[in-house]
């Protein structure tokens, strides 16, 4: 079976290394899945789920905040701006992040107190979205 080499790393460090039988990154315009051997592509992430599929069939999950993919033809980097293994999530945590960022933006009256609250929610409410699909696989 071929494999692909993917590295997951963050300003907190290198969250995942090893090998792959198919990734599937949340792509600024829209998910995308990899092969080994897929075309070169370099596209920036959004916040939501990271998935690694390994030759064995296990598949780990992680979150990233966003980012960059870049992918070769055996090898797979991702740059994440912020990223967690998938079992460190915390609904509670994730939900009361979204009950926030909901919060803030329904406050903000200035230009760039309403981007910030715009960003700060759709990553809470991708990290909650996370949180719940790691939740149905488990259950």
């Amino acid at each position: 079976m071929a494999t692909l080499h993917v590295d997951i790393v963050s300003a907190e460090g290198e969250i995942f290394s090893g090998e792959a039988a198919m990734v599937f990154a949340p792509a600024k315009m829209g998910d995308v899945g990899i092969a080994p051997r897929h075309a070169p592509l370099l596209t920036d992430l959004r916040p939501g789920d990271l998935r690694v599929q390994t030759p064995e069939g296990e598949e780990k999950f992680f979150f990233v905040t966003g980012g960059v993919l870049e992918v070769q033809p055996h090898m797979v980097t991702v740059l994440a701006d912020s990223a967690m293994h998938g079992d460190d999530l915390d609904e509670e945590a994730a939900k009361a992040a979204q009950e926030a960022a909901e919060q803030m933006l329904a406050g903000a009256t200035e230009k760039q107190d309403l981007e910030h609250a715009r960003m700060q929610l759709v990553e809470a409410a991708a990290r909650y979205k996370a949180v719940q699909k790691l939740k149905g696989r488990k259950g």
